[in-house]
């Protein structure tokens, strides 16, 4: 049973390839992450600029199996696991630490991330966020539906998409200091962003990922405050979830946080269904 490490993205995705692309879904945050940085976008994958080069990992309980558990870390942000054993979790931990590299928490499924964190720290962690991975089945648009039309940002939209995406991030409670600049100037140039306008004024942003392994992931979605309760959020959602099928998802995926009742109860409207909670996890000491 062991671990192996890489901080090459090619020979993570030839030897963790075929586990990721098993259950697409849960691992739809290691395929877009190891997507983007295998097109050279390092600081979009992270966020901001990386801390450390980004690291990979794949698990077999034994040499003659095929993998059957992955990670991958881009600093400053934490590992996020793919679906695997808690046991397969605490040895991560402890392949980590022995590695060396700053470790501020991780995201993953329950029992495994717990597993991780009971490993890495003796205390418990100092927050926790839980997650709700959610797939869209028919997609029921907003009816009535609000005012306005949705339309792609262009390159002069690229300010405003940044302020809004860096509120988003605000408000959901991401370290402060991530810049999201590249990451939504690369999503506006592949034509992965829209607003929904209402007599030419923006008033609400949804985005999606790359389509890797037939999947896309809607996010972020954010309305500024004044613009809130008219049904813009779930317009704009609805519009970009269509554009994600249209142009070839077979699955169209969103997180949540299962905290936000009206996030959730918003997307189940529209058609999208519970896959899998997870959680991140925050901790006090992070440690190297």
């Amino acid at each position: 049973m062991a671990w192996e490490l890489t901080d090459d993205v090619e020979v993570f995705r030839r030897e963790a390839g075929a586990y990721l692309a098993r259950d697409a879904a849960r691992n739809t945050v290691l395929l877009t992450v190891s997507e983007l940085l295998r097109h050279g976008s390092a600081a979009a994958a992270a966020g901001t600029a990386p801390a450390a080069p980004a690291r990979f990992g794949w698990w077999r309980e034994r040499a003659e199996e095929g993998v059957s558990g992955a990670f991958v870390q881009t600093p400053p942000r934490p590992p996020v696991l793919g679906p695997m054993r808690p046991g397969a979790a605490s040895a991560l931990a402890r392949v980590l630490r022995a590695s060396g590299g700053p470790v501020t928490g991780v995201q993953g499924g329950t029992d495994a991330a717990r597993a991780f964190a009971e490993e890495w720290a003796a205390a418990p962690a100092a927050s926790t966020t839980g997650l709700r991975l959610f797939r869209l089945g028919e997609l029921t648009p907003p009816s009535p539906a609000p005012e306005g039309r949705a339309r792609y940002a262009t390159g002069d939209d690229v300010p405003l998409a940044v302020e809004w995406v860096n509120a988003f991030a605000d408000e959901i409670g991401e370290p402060s200091g991530t810049d999201h600049s590249a990451a939504t100037a690369q999503r506006v140039a592949d034509g992965r962003l829209l607003f929904w306008e209402v007599a030419g004024e923006p008033v609400s942003l949804a985005a999606a990922s790359l389509l890797v392994a037939g999947q896309v992931r809607v996010g972020p979605v954010y309305t500024p405050a004044a613009h809130r309760g008219h049904g813009y959020a779930a317009a704009a959602t609805a519009a970009v979830s269509r554009a994600a099928r249209e142009a070839g998802a077979q699955e169209v995926l969103l997180f949540t946080d299962t905290a936000n009742l009206t996030s959730n109860a918003l997307y189940e409207r529209l058609g999208y269904r519970a896959l899998e909670d997870s959680v991140v996890l925050h901790f006090a000491h992070p440690g190297e």
